[in-house]
């Protein structure tokens, strides 16, 4: 899914340096991505889940929505949520309360 979601990007702007580098240093390190380039499989994939694993509380199961900026054509917005009273869920509102404190832990060491 990704290498299609970068064939998308590659399309819009086939100029790119970075994104050229960055398939050039995949393609000669993975084989499967070679393979999966190769393919010229294209995806926009606007909607999903994805995992993540933080180094504080662990794994977290987000659903995500890709919303186009129409001001700013090429950009989006991504919105990740949690389903309400899932793991996931606490562990987002675990991490919240962890950041919380030690902003206000930095905030007394300052002042």
């Amino acid at each position: 899914m990704c290498a299609a979601m970068m064939r998308v990007q590659a399309g819009r702007d086939p100029h790119d340096k970075a994104l050229q580098d960055l398939v050039g240093e995949l393609s000669t390190r993975s084989e499967v991505f070679r393979t999966l380039w190769a393919a010229h499989d294209v995806r926009i994939h606007g909607a999903g889940t994805k995992r993540f694993r933080h180094p504080v509380v662990g794994e977290l199961t987000l659903a995500y929505e890709e919303l186009a900026l129409t001001a700013e054509p090429g950009q989006v917005l991504l919105v990740y949520t949690a389903e309400p009273g899932s793991p996931s869920a606490e562990r987002l509102r675990l991490l919240g309360s962890w950041a919380a404190e030690t902003d206000a832990a930095a905030g007394a060491a300052r002042g």
